[in-house]
């Protein structure tokens, strides 16, 4: 019904949108100055974009519920997260450019690191470098399983993908990564009768590369989550009228990009070459996912400093961003990455919306407490961002007489 009210009102013109993610951007005060690592941050360019903008926070899934990247991010495109679920494997498919099939089942895995116990005791395996990954798929791929086809393609560090394809696959299994060191590998539980065979399959796979990658170091087993098959949903285009394009480095967000019919820019990994990639295909597009990976990277690993060096990095690219003169530019995170949590957290994530059409509120510094007192609200849906940026930008009509 939403998306059947949106579409009437959209507005096909040439008017230029940035939805500008900066990955994991909330936080939590942390250390002697109380301070959140936005706020600790010497940002002048996001703070003049506040002041000349409204801000506030945003809730991506809903109060108290702590999202993961694909459903965050769908929010902020303007999709219900509840009602558009899709497993992480799925995404990472896209991401790869795997030729994802109708059947196929895919998932996301993590090489990690266990104890003679068969305990985790690193979920990443110390973010190890992409060609060692290279190197473990490589071993995995001679697994077979019987009835089963089976695909590993290298993500990026610790990250691969699992295909699996043949007849009467079901993506309702339960994850194998139990998300907590000091705790096994899970069974894939499946979720009805009809994903048994399934889960057969991948603990026939799981038990035989526990014994390929015993001998590794510090890569010696595995984790799997986010089993699912690929859905069919209405594109960016069909819903919101707009050519969209998408920068970003990171496999998976290009894959979240293109699940939603989004096309995906190719650029270079550091933040510099993203700017670089958006000035030079400016003029291609009317609307632009614009994605920054590593300030949650940063955050996930606990390294607060990291984390405010990479958001001061971010904003003395962002006069790079304005001299394109853009219509309407949303400055935010698909959640928040306390790096005092060392994992995604249910804080909401400071918001700025700037346009030459928008309203400014009082706000004078780009940060969560003062975000909390803008004009947006302390609180805002996820979902409710993309409106609100196509009307700044002159993309929405008026409804009704």
């Amino acid at each position: 019904m939403r998306f059947q009210f949106i579409q009437k009102l959209t507005l096909q013109n040439d008017n230029k949108v940035v939805l500008f993610i900066i990955d994991g951007l909330g936080g939590i005060p942390t250390g002697l100055k109380n301070k959140t690592e936005l706020e600790a941050a010497s940002t002048p360019n996001l703070d003049g974009m506040a002041k000349q903008g409204v801000c506030g926070l945003h809730q991506p899934i809903g109060p108290g519920v702590t999202p993961g990247s694909g459903p965050a991010h769908l929010s902020v495109f303007g999709y219900d997260p509840v009602g558009h679920q899709v497993g992480r494997g799925v995404l990472a498919a896209l991401g790869v450019n795997f030729d994802l099939r109708a059947g196929d089942v895919a998932a996301r895995g993590n090489f990690c690191t266990v104890d003679e116990d068969g305990l985790i005791t690193d979920r990443r395996a110390g973010r190890i470098p992409t060609q060692t990954n290279a190197q473990l798929c490589a071993l995995l791929r001679n697994i077979t399983v019987p009835g089963v086809e089976i695909f590993i393609e290298t993500v990026k560090e610790h990250r691969f993908l699992i295909v699996l394809r043949g007849a009467n696959l079901s993506g309702d299994l339960a994850d194998t990564d139990p998300q907590a060191v000091g705790k096994k590998p899970l069974d894939p539980v499946p979720g009805n009768p009809g994903a048994a065979q399934t889960a057969e399959y991948v603990k026939q796979f799981i038990n035989q590369a526990a014994t390929v990658l015993k001998d590794q170091s510090p890569a010696n087993m595995l984790a799997l989550r986010g089993f699912a098959s690929q859905p069919k949903w209405p594109t960016m285009s069909e819903v919101w009228g707009v050519r969209a394009g998408a920068i970003a480095a990171y496999p998976m967000y290009r894959g979240v990009a293109k699940l939603v019919g989004m096309e995906v820019v190719e650029t270079g990994t550091e933040i510099e070459d993203e700017f670089d990639t958006l000035e030079k295909r400016w003029n291609d597009y009317d609307f632009f996912f614009f994605h920054i990976k590593p300030t949650d990277s940063a955050g996930e690993n606990g390294d607060y400093d990291l984390k405010v060096s990479l958001i001061e990095r971010v904003d003395r690219q962002i006069p790079r961003l304005l001299a394109l003169k853009p219509d309407s530019v949303v400055v935010t995170g698909d959640h928040s990455t306390p790096a005092a949590m060392k994992s995604h957290s249910w804080h909401p994530v400071p918001v700025l919306l700037w346009a030459p059409l928008c309203r400014p509120d009082a706000v004078q510094t780009f940060g969560e407490r003062a975000c909390m007192t803008g004009g947006l609200g302390p609180r805002i849906p996820g979902v409710d961002l993309m409106p609100l940026a196509m009307a700044n930008a002159g993309k929405l009509e008026k409804f009704g007489a």
